[in-house]
């Protein structure tokens, strides 16, 4: 049905944008209350919305250059992205509001309006234009944390990106060459054809699944405070959206999102950095995402809708607490953290509110998403996948939910560095994002019935309940004998950044060498050859130069200086030799006349 309208998110980012470049940064005071007004519209436009009798609706799409763009398929699927996108936004916005920078409100407004394009769109076409917006304007958030480390991580992100959007381009082309449709629709298993495959690939690249995840752990520590907040909610979720919407049931993604899942709690374990662990939980908890829809059921593509719903919050809440410590303490490195918990206590707490809702503790949102996608694959009779789903979940406390605040909050018995007084907004905004993972883990029901399947999943069994407690416990009393093992040391880990290296220093080196040696040949043919024959040539035209044009020149110009002496003497200026001269030509006229005659 194209019997709805209503009012795109995207319009009021859009417009942010557009008028944020003419208000003065000494006005900030003033205008910074404007930046919470699109993600209210987005809010109310969003709840507003509701499925027809006749299920998924669409808006009356946009013919441009003979295409039909449509910016507005509305369904269940669509609606739980566009629902926590639009709480996010809104956190996000005031947990940025002390900020004057508006070049950071810009990008970060034609993000979040690239990613509800995304959510929304219904023909590729117009999600490559929204997945473009979403690339160019996160890459500005990367490159606004203003050091020569955020310049070369955005720099590879963007070039990342530049490779998922061409791949995306180029299945998107080949399949409306192959079908003549641009239509954004599910791909089954046994009918994809090799652009369905390449289209997939460009997702997998957003999506940060194993080995193309690199970008994700090198480019959000260097991001901007606030623009780290921001990324960590929307490029990988909405991949995740794209992927639930069109792939489903591709046993590949199930295999890789476990795979996801075991590598990012792995690295987290090692790293120094917060803002880099929590990266590499994206990696990870996205996997929990990627597996249940790869998975394909329907309890399973529910489990991975309401894990990124949960994500979305509970990560959002994480790196506002570690951004809170790099704003205060001026740095987020655990090795130079420690003894901060009774300096920072607020920020502490909501770190742990966001760090037992990732591990899965009851009562937070992280145990009723998680659970739900575990649960779906055993049912499913993926019982490895389970498995690996589970053994991360312990690597997952054992990171985040032990060790970084740990080395971060109590570690040393005090910490005298000094501490920049945290804005209030910023403590706002964690103090709503952390109420929300309360509020969603103790009334999962409001969470499940945004879900696209309809589902009577009970988290709270008491199977599910002591599995975890169990999983926990052991956990933190694991990390108690190990500690002096985990502690956190100064340096960074390479990842597959080592592989793209070695291929880049060996792409380098293919094409060098080549062409050092085409290179050295012409130069060995130009000095024998080219450059003889090119003195020779300028010999040649010298000659021409001296003997051609000089001498036609040189002799014009005598002739007129001979012709010029002649006239000059005969002007002597007497009256009497002007008449002799005109009567002696006269008579040498008359007399040629005469002889023609």
């Amino acid at each position: 049905m194209t019997d709805v309208s209503f009012v795109h998110p995207s319009l009021a980012f859009v417009a942010l944008a557009l008028v944020l470049p003419w208000l003065k940064a000494e006005n900030h005071a003033a205008w910074r209350w404007l930046l919470l007004l699109p993600p209210v519209v987005a809010i109310a436009s969003v709840v507003s919305l509701t499925l027809g009798p006749d299920g998924p609706r669409m808006i009356e799409p946009i013919r441009y250059l003979g295409v039909n763009l449509q910016f507005g398929r509305i369904d269940a699927l669509s609606l739980v992205f566009a629902h926590v996108f639009a709480i996010q936004s809104l956190i996000g916005m005031l947990y940025a509001l002390h900020l004057p920078e508006r070049r950071q409100h810009i990008a970060a407004a034609l993000y979040i309006a690239g990613s509800f394009g995304c959510v929304f769109a219904g023909d590729y076409l117009t999600l490559f234009i929204f997945w473009e917006l979403m690339s160019v304007a996160s890459t500005c958030l990367v490159w606004f944390g203003a050091n020569t480390r955020a310049t070369a991580a955005g720099l590879r992100y963007f070039l990342f990106h530049i490779l998922g959007g061409l791949l995306l381009l180029g299945g998107l082309l080949m399949r409306h060459q192959a079908t003549g449709s641009f239509d954004f629709m599910p791909v089954s298993p046994d009918a994809a054809r090799y652009y369905d495959w390449l289209i997939l690939a460009g997702f997998a690249v957003n999506a940060a699944v194993v080995p193309l995840h690199a970008w994700l752990p090198d480019a959000y520590p260097e991001s901007s405070v606030t623009g780290a907040v921001f990324m960590s909610a929307f490029t990988t979720k909405t991949a995740v959206y794209v992927l639930a919407r069109a792939y489903a049931g591709f046993e590949i993604l199930a295999v890789m999102g476990v795979v996801m899942c075991l590598w990012g709690v792995f690295y987290a374990t090692i790293e120094n950095n917060a803002r880099r662990i929590l990266s590499y939980h994206i990696v990870s908890q996205v996997g929990y995402m990627v597996a249940g829809i790869g998975i394909g059921t329907a309890m399973t593509i529910d489990g991975a809708c309401a894990h990124a719903y949960a994500h979305i919050l509970y990560k959002g809440l994480l790196f506002m607490g570690a951004g809170c410590l790099l704003y205060s303490a001026g740095s987020a490195k655990l090795s130079e953290l420690g003894g901060l918990a009774s300096r920072l206590p607020l920020v502490m707490i909501c770190y742990m509110v966001g760090a037992v809702s990732i591990s899965g503790m009851p009562l937070f949102n992280g145990f009723v998403s998680k659970t739900m996608t575990i649960t779906g694959a055993a049912e499913a009779h993926h019982t490895w996948l389970a498995l690996g789903m589970e053994i991360a979940a312990v690597g997952t406390f054992l990171s985040v939910g032990i060790k970084l605040p740990y080395f971060a909050f109590w570690s040393k018995p005090k910490n005298d560095m000094p501490l920049k007084p945290i804005p209030w907004n910023m403590y706002l905004g964690m103090s709503i994002s952390a109420f929300l993972c309360l509020f969603t883990g103790l009334f999962p029901q409001a969470l499940y019935s945004l879900l696209p399947y309809p589902t009577d999943y009970v988290p709270y069994t008491p199977w599910h309940v002591l599995q975890s407690s169990l999983l926990l416990g052991f956990t933190g009393l694991g990390f108690y004998y190990m500690r002096n093992i985990l502690h956190p040391k100064p340096g960074r880990n390479l990842d597959f950044d080592v592989l793209y290296r070695i291929v880049g220093r060996l792409f380098y080196g293919l094409v060098s060498v080549p062409l050092a040696f085409l290179d050295g040949l012409w130069n060995d043919v130009y000095e024998k050859v080219g450059l003889r024959g090119l003195l020779e040539s300028a010999k040649a035209t010298m000659v021409f130069d001296t003997k051609g044009i000089d001498g036609v020149l040189d002799g014009s110009a005598s002739g007129v200086r001979n012709f010029g002496g002649v006239t000059g003497k005969l002007q002597t200026g007497r009256l009497q030799d002007y008449l002799t001269g005109v009567a002696a030509l006269g008579l040498a006229i008359f007399a040629l006349v005469w002889a023609l005659w």
